[in-house]
């Protein structure tokens, strides 16, 4: 099964300095029928003026990915992390028992990033940070692991999170297919980030998504294509 979700169709928050698309109730925006798919409970495209950003408040119990599409995004939190990001960056911060942080554009530049929220698979654990630097090049035309369960002794990703996930990116050139498998019993969301592709016949655009459960996809791309998916166990599977 596969469910396309066009941008037009997200939430959205505008306040000046911030324009976010919501893929699921977030905020302002509230759809008790778009809550989550499986244990990914938000996925905020993010595009932040320069000198502005979201202040110092806290989270608890989440794994939060922040991948980094455009511009530069500075890190800091109440561990005593200060980091800054650039284009295919990723950070990652497991909350834990809790923890403040902040996430600002310090660049001259418009911030474009995407902010992902996992439901972990424990609570209570140590709150941790870390990023990784990838270089865009290692993802193109090929699936790039970013992210996965921590227990996944298995997976090459640098990134690992307290969740039953797999994250990859990927950015194909017009013309270069390239395929995706969804196992049984699993499900992904893709998230078309730039560029435009024909995906098992739907066409998807920039910040348009995927829903996909137990099924391969071939992605045909018009022009580069650049994407995030987040791959898991299928919800009551």
């Amino acid at each position: 099964m596969i469910r396309h979700i066009e941008s037009r169709s997200m939430g959205r928050g505008r306040h000046g300095w911030l324009d976010s698309h919501f893929h699921f109730s977030f905020a302002e925006y509230y759809n008790p029928a778009n809550i989550h798919f499986g244990v990914l409970r938000v996925l905020n495209d993010d595009m932040v003026r320069p000198g502005m950003g979201f202040d110092m408040h806290p989270h608890a119990d989440m794994e939060i990915i922040s991948y980094v599409i455009n511009g530069e995004l500075t890190h800091a939190d109440s561990m005593g992390n200060k980091h800054t990001l650039t284009r295919g960056q990723v950070q990652y911060m497991s909350a834990g028992t809790g923890v403040r942080h902040s996430e600002h554009n310090l660049g001259k530049e418009m911030l474009r990033f995407l902010q992902i929220w996992i439901i972990p698979d424990k609570k209570g654990v140590k709150p941790n940070y870390g990023d990784h630097r990838f270089a865009f090049k290692d993802r193109e035309n090929k699936w790039l692991p970013i992210a996965a369960d921590l227990d996944n002794v298995t997976s090459s990703a640098p990134i690992k999170v307290h969740a039953d996930i797999n994250a990859y990116a990927a950015a194909a050139d017009a013309g270069r297919e390239l395929e995706f498998t969804v196992s049984p019993g699993r499900q992904a969301y893709l998230v078309l980030v730039e560029g435009r592709a024909v995906i098992n016949g739907f066409t998807l655009s920039m910040r348009d998504a995927l829903e996909i459960v137990e099924e391969p996809v071939r992605v045909l791309p018009d022009e580069t294509a650049h994407m995030l998916v987040i791959e898991m166990a299928k919800v009551g599977g």
